[in-house]
């Protein structure tokens, strides 16, 4: 234990994959309140720019997929923290996430990186895992590679995670307070064993100090061992509604099961489906080992009820640090919006408004920025409620994301179904959609002052076309867009004259905020 000692002494260097997600963006500041040093590995560095911990570490270009830009990232490194994965990339994620596991395990070996952490899921005893659900089957086979890889490795598999914004609080949120009285699948009544994020995060971090010799995975669980079906009873109890009649059927397959939570839920098909697969088996620890390494502070890890009460209360003050969504969707563009008209050789249609605006450049950018999210877009709500009932239709993140917080917007944020791409703060903001279309989209707006001195709105909506089908999706749509875009630009206008949102958006504010009021008095 002497070494495991000294390393406490140290400031390590920690590599951290996926910052920009849900996991990834809340280690950063633990391992840095513990003292070591910070890289962050991002295909798109830019995403963390707006971090408040941004200016603390070092971000690094490059994919995991990419031995170079792997080799460089692990450079002087001591620790590397892996955790991303290809999930809903496609039928061929499985390989993927092998060939990406490979990589990282062989690139570390080479750097003369003391250990690999990385967090999978937990998997049932006793199930071969042939019959997994693919997203545990694929998780259980990279946390193998890396235990059978060089480095020492501490592969942490944990089940539902409850924090405000993951993906597993949000499904339980909302199919909870949607549905007093409820048709469920089968697999609510199979027992799991859920860890509060802040727990996930107390492992991981203490993982950087772990003796050398230390090389397995360990399960990572609460205290509580409930079916799903418990913790939405929970859930209403603590959230202080009326107890659910919850109805279970055997005919709710895990795709249908996938469907009916997108559709009740702001969590889409795509990523509800390895959660509710994952469901079909219990997964419950078989050990706690974990704690003689990483030791547990007395009333950790925290009661189920504890970890949602602390969850409900981070939504309530808007004070979600990163959500289920941070990451990007896979499929989405990355690139960031061409200044090229002629990009790519193709066309690059485009829907320009701009008009003068009775109010400050600092009221329309209040209203610019606060756009999305219970606010809404400024324009005929059907048509955006109908594209994003659509968009849920065919596979997409549809219109129900929401925002991360309620007045700021940093780059990286999911809005909807729309990822800030760009923003010049009391200038520019610029989305990018993604949304399905047959095509790669943006929505531009501009706050300016003309020569006179008078604010000015300017508001750009643009498109690239894939393909033929790409260029008859515009013309279709473009007899609308007077309605969608001329309005909105319209309506941000008047908003902007008028205060920072506006009468049907001030009265859904309200709304909230005595819904709000009166679950902290009941509670």
């Amino acid at each position: 234990m002497a070494a495991n000692g000294r390393r406490d002494r140290e400031r390590l260097l920690c590599l951290v994959t996926g910052a920009s997600g849900y996991i990834g963006g809340r280690l950063v500041p633990e391992l840095l309140e513990a003292g070591h040093r910070v890289r962050c590995l991002a295909r798109t560095p830019a995403k963390l720019r707006d971090q408040p911990w941004a200016a603390d570490v070092e971000s690094v270009r490059g994919d995991v997929t990419d031995p170079r830009s792997v080799a460089e990232a692990m450079r002087g490194v001591d620790v590397a923290y892996y955790l991303v994965h290809a999930l809903a990339s496609g039928t061929g994620f499985e390989d993927t996430d092998r060939r990406a596991a490979h990589v990282f395990a062989q690139q570390a070996y080479e750097a003369g990186v003391r250990r690999i952490v990385y967090l999978g899921g937990l998997t049932p005893r006793g199930v071969p895992e042939r019959t997994l659900s693919p997203h545990l089957r694929s998780r259980a086979e990279v946390g193998r590679i890396f235990l059978d890889a060089p480095v020492p490795a501490t592969v942490l598999r944990a089940a539902v995670v409850v924090g405000s914004g993951s993906a597993s609080f949000e499904m339980l949120r909302y199919l909870t307070e949607r549905l007093p009285v409820m048709v469920t699948p089968s697999w609510v009544h199979t027992r799991t064993q859920p860890i509060a994020v802040r727990d996930v995060l107390h492992y991981l971090a203490g993982s950087a100090t772990m003796p050398d010799d230390i090389d397995r995975a360990f399960d990572v669980g609460g205290p509580d061992v409930l079916t799903y079906r418990e913790m939405m009873r929970r859930y209403a109890t603590v959230s202080g509604l009326r107890r659910r009649i919850i109805v279970p059927v055997p005919v709710l397959t895990p795709g249908l099961s996938s469907h009916w939570v997108g559709l009740v839920t702001p969590v889409p098909a795509s990523i509800a489906r390895p959660l509710t697969e994952s469901l079909r088996h219990e997964v419950v620890c078989q050990e706690h080992d974990i704690a003689r390494y990483v030791p547990d502070a007395p009333g950790r890890p925290l009661p189920f009820d504890v970890a949602l009460a602390l969850a409900l209360r981070r939504v309530r003050e808007a004070q979600v640090a990163t959500r289920w969504s941070s990451a990007s969707v896979p499929g989405a563009p990355s690139d960031p919006l061409p200044t090229d008209p002629d990009w790519a050789g193709g066309s690059l249609y485009e829907d320009e408004r701009h008009l003068p605006v009775d109010a400050s450049p600092e009221a329309l950018w209040k209203v610019v920025e606060g756009i999305g999210g219970d606010n809404g877009w400024y324009s005929f709500p059907p048509a955006w409620a109908v594209r994003g009932w659509l968009d849920r239709f065919v596979g997409g993140v549809g219109l129900r994301r929401g925002r991360r917080d309620a007045q700021r917007l940093r780059v990286g944020d999911s809005l909807d179904f729309w990822r800030v791409e760009e923003i010049e703060p009391g200038r520019l903001l610029r989305l990018r959609a993604e949304m399905r279309l047959p095509g790669l989209a943006w929505l531009e707006m501009y706050v300016e002052t003309d020569a006179e001195g008078r604010t000015r709105y300017r508001q750009r909506a643009l498109f690239h076309p894939r393909g033929l089908l790409g260029h008859a999706y515009w013309w279709s749509v473009s007899p609308f867009h007077a309605v969608v875009f001329g309005g909105m630009a319209r309506n941000i206008g008047r908003a902007a004259a008028k205060g920072p949102v506006t009468r049907g958006s001030e009265t859904r504010s309200r709304r909230i905020r005595r819904r709000r009021s009166r679950r902290s008095a009941e509670h």
